[in-house]
C-alpha cells in the first residue's frame, strides 16, 4: 500500500494536491490570524516548488511519449476522462509555475492587510489550475482549466488592484479571454463527434480532412491568439498589468501568456498540420507587424508597467514566429524564450513594484538619478534590462538566436523584421533604464529614498540565478525537450 502511495505521489499527484490542500486548510483559519495564514500559504507553495524538480530526475528524455500518466474516469458515458501526463515540452513550464507562486505570496507579505486569506487562496487555486493546464491530456479539460484560470485573476485585479479603473480592466481581461475561447469549445465538440473521445493522444492520430482542418485551426487560433496575445487582440494585457497588484503582474506575465503558445504546440500544430502550413504566412505577417508595432508603441508609453507590458507582447509574438518555423531550431528556441519570458518580465514588474511601494507613482517623468539613492535596485534593474534586450549570457539570448535561425531557414524577410524588433527592443530597454536610473534626482516629485531591503533582494536572487543559468549553461533544457520537439516536427509533417 505504501509503495502504491509513493508511486501515485511520484506521478505528480502531489503537485496538484498540495496547493489544493493548502487552500482547504486556510478555510478553517480566522481572517484575524494573518501570520498563520501567510505561513501556511507560503509553506504550501514552497513544498510544491521543492517537489516539482523531482519528475525531472526521473524523466526519460529519450522518448516523446507522455510520462507520469494518470487517468481518472470523469464522464465515462461520453468517454471523457481526467487524463494527466507530462512530456519534454511541458516539464519546465510546471517547474516555472511552482517557482513563481511563492514569489507572488512573498511579494504581498507586508501589504496583505485586507482579505489576506482570500489573497493567498486565490494564488494557491491559481497554481493548481495552471499546473493542471500543462499536464492535461484531455481536450475538454484542456479547455476547462485554462478558462478557469482567469477567474482568480479577475478577483485579484478587481479586489487588490491599484487604481480606479481596476474593475474595468478586470472585466476586459475576463471577457477577452472568455469570448475567444468559445470557438475552441466548438472545435472540441466537433472533434468529439468525429473521434468519439476527447483523448488528446487519440485525436493526434486521427486524420481530418483538409477543409475540416482549416475550420478547426481557425477556431483554435481565435482562442490561442487572445491568450498570447497577438495583435490586434492584445489591448487587454497592458490594461490588466497597469491595474493589477505587483504579484498579479508577476504571475500574469510569467504563466498565463504561455497558455496560447502552449496550445499551439499541443493542439493546433500537431493535430492540423496541413492547415498549419497554409496559415504560416498569415502568422508570420501578423507576428512581424506585432513585433514592430508594439516595439514602437513601447517607446511612447509614460507608465512603467505599460512599457514592460508592450515589450512582453513583442517577445511573445517573436515566440509565435519560432513556433511556426517548420524546424527544430525555431520550435526549440520558442520554448526557451517562453521559459525566459517567465523570468524576465516578471522580475521587471517586481522592480517597478519596489519603486511604486516607495514613491506611489509609475510615471516615467517623475524618476531619474536613482543610481545615487538606490544602487542595489539599480544594479538589479540593469541585469534584467540586459536580459530584456537579449544580451549574450542572459536567458533570452539563446531562445531568440534559435528563433532567428529557424525563421531564416523558412523566410529571410520575416527573420530580418524579427531582428529589427530585437534592435528596437534594445533601444527602448536602454531608454527606460537611462530615464529611471541615470540623470539628476527629482526631489520635487520623489521624497522618500530607501534602497531595496533584505526581503526584496532575496526575492530577486532566484530570478538572477535563473537568468544566468539559462544564459550560460542552457544545455539541460534542449536535452529534455529535443525528442518531444523532434516528434512534433515529424508529426506535423514539417520535414
Amino acid at each position: 500500500m505504501l509503495e502504491h502511495f509513493c508511486e501515485c505521489y511520484s506521478n505528480l499527484s502531489g503537485l496538484i494536491l498540495c496547493p489544493v490542500l493548502g487552500s482547504i486548510t486556510l478555510l478553517f483559519i480566522p481572517n484575524s490570524r494573518i501570520r498563520p495564514i501567510r505561513l501556511i500559504g507560503l509553506c504550501a507553495s514552497l513544498i510544491t516548488f521543492l517537489y516539482s524538480p523531482v519528475p525531472r530526475i526521473q524523466f526519460d528524455s529519450s522518448t516523446a511519449k507522455s510520462q507520469f500518466v494518470e487517468s481518472l474516469r470523469w464522464l465515462p458515458y461520453e468517454n471523457i476522462n481526467f487524463y494527466l501526463g507530462i512530456d519534454g515540452i511541458s516539464l519546465f513550464f510546471v517547474i516555472l509555475t511552482t517557482f513563481l507562486i511563492p514569489i507572488c505570496i512573498s511579494v504581498g507579505w507586508s501589504g496583505m492587510r485586507s482579505y489576506g486569506k482570500e489573497y493567498i487562496t486565490a494564488f494557491l487555486i491559481r497554481e493548481f489550475l495552471m499546473i493542471a493546464v500543462f499536464r492535461m491530456l484531455d481536450l475538454l479539460l484542456f479547455y476547462v482549466f485554462p478558462e478557469s484560470v482567469p477567474i482568480p485573476m479577475f478577483i485579484i485585479i478587481g479586489v487588490w488592484g491599484s487604481r480606479q479603473r481596476k474593475i474595468k480592466a478586470a472585466y476586459q481581461f475576463f471577457l477577452y479571454t472568455l469570448l475567444g475561447s468559445l470557438f475552441m469549445l466548438l472545435a472540441i465538440l466537433l472533434i468529439l463527434f468525429q473521434t468519439g473521445t476527447t483523448d488528446l493522444q487519440i485525436s493526434l492520430t486521427t486524420e481530418f480532412s483538409e477543409r475540416r482542418q482549416i475550420f478547426l485551426w481557425i477556431a483554435s487560433f481565435a482562442s490561442f491568439a487572445v491568450k498570447v496575445p497577438m495583435v490586434p487582440v492584445h489591448i487587454w494585457l497592458p490594461e490588466a498589468h497597469v491595474e493589477a497588484p505587483t504579484a498579479g503582474s508577476v504571475i500574469l506575465a510569467g504563466i498565463p501568456l504561455k497558455f496560447g503558445t502552449h496550445g499551439f504546440l499541443r493542439f493546433s500544430i500537431p493535430m492540423f498540420p496541413e492547415a498549419t502550413l497554409c496559415s504560416t504566412p498569415f502568422i508570420y505577417t501578423l507576428s512581424a507587424i506585432a513585433i514592430i508595432y508594439t516595439s514602437l508603441t513601447t517607446s511612447r508609453q509614460i507608465d512603467l508597467k505599460k512599457i514592460i507590458a508592450y515589450s512582453s507582447v513583442a517577445h511573445m509574438n517573436l515566440v509565435t514566429i519560432g513556433m511556426f518555423s517548420p524546424n527544430i531550431q525555431g520550435i526549440g528556441g520558442s520554448i526557451l524564450l517562453m521559459l525566459s519570458h517567465g523570468l524576465v518580465p516578471s522580475a521587471l514588474f517586481l522592480c517597478v513594484g519596489v519603486l511604486y511601494d516607495r514613491h506611489k507613482t509609475r510615471l516615467v517623468r517623475y524618476y531619474g538619478g536613482l543610481v545615487s539613492t538606490m544602487p542595489n535596485l539599480s544594479t538589479i534593474f540593469f541585469s534584467f534590462t540586459l536580459a530584456n534586450m537579449s544580451s549574450p549570457g542572459t536567458s533570452s539570448f539563446i531562445g531568440e538566436f534559435l528563433i532567428l535561425v529557424g525563421a531564416f531557414q523558412r523566410n529571410s524577410l520575416v527573420a530580418t523584421l524579427a531582428a529589427l524588433g530585437m534592435i528596437l527592443g534594445a533601444a527602448y530597454s536602454l531608454w527606460l533604464y537611462n530615464r529611471v536610473v541615470s540623470g539628476n534626482l527629482k526631489p520635487d516629485f520623489l521624497h522618500k529614498f530607501s534602497d531595496s531591503n533584505g526581503r526584496e533582494v532575496s526575492i530577486f536572487i532566484p530570478f538572477l540565478v535563473g537568468l544566468v543559468r539559462m544564459g550560460v549553461h542552457p544545455k539541460v533544457f534542449p536535452d529534455c525537450m529535443h525528442t518531444s520537439v523532434s516528434n512534433l516536427v515529424q508529426h506535423g509533417k514539417f520535414h
